[in-house]
């Protein structure tokens, strides 16, 4: 595979909600993409996610809400943001979001961060801001992860 098309892939897969960073950064690493340049490329479209989101749930959400099939997804979605989400932002405020955002598990992230950030009324600059702080230390978390593991993993693999 070639760099463009592994560079689309790397920020095609952190940019979606169901992967992220956990699907951007190994499979850049995984295609022999250096981890200097799959760490900040993949942060660097994980982050977008919050100005996307933001400007999605303020102009096509409203119109969205009028579909029967799109109220209930998107209520469920909410409810299970602000569950998750509610604890640690009344205690913390926007470092409670940073720091949900920060871990690389799957349901946390930069998705469910900025809409749990927008249904609990933190502003949109506090949401930008704890989205990338989290996005930043997310994508250090799994970069160094996967290094670690590559190089233990190496171990085991005799040189020819």
């Amino acid at each position: 595979m070639n760099t463009p098309s592994i560079l689309v892939w790397t920020g095609l897969l952190s940019f979606l909600p169901i992967s992220e960073l956990r699907g951007g950064i190994p499979f850049a690493l995984a295609s022999g993409l250096p981890w200097y340049w799959a760490y900040p490329f993949a942060v660097g479209f994980n982050a977008l996610v919050a100005p996307a989101c933001w400007l999605f749930l303020s102009t096509m959400h409203k119109c969205l809400l009028t579909l029967p099939w799109y109220q209930h997804f998107f209520d469920r979605f909410v409810e299970r943001a602000r569950v998750k989400l509610h604890k640690g932002v009344t205690k913390w405020g926007w470092l409670g979001i940073a720091a949900f955002v920060a871990i690389p598990f799957p349901i946390t992230g930069a998705w469910t961060g900025t809409l749990g950030a927008w249904v609990l009324g933190i502003s949109k600059g506090k949401t930008m801001i704890a989205v990338v702080v989290g996005v930043i230390i997310a994508g250090a978390i799994v970069t160094t992860v996967l290094m670690l593991g590559l190089q233990a993993f190496s171990l085991f693999i005799k040189n020819l």
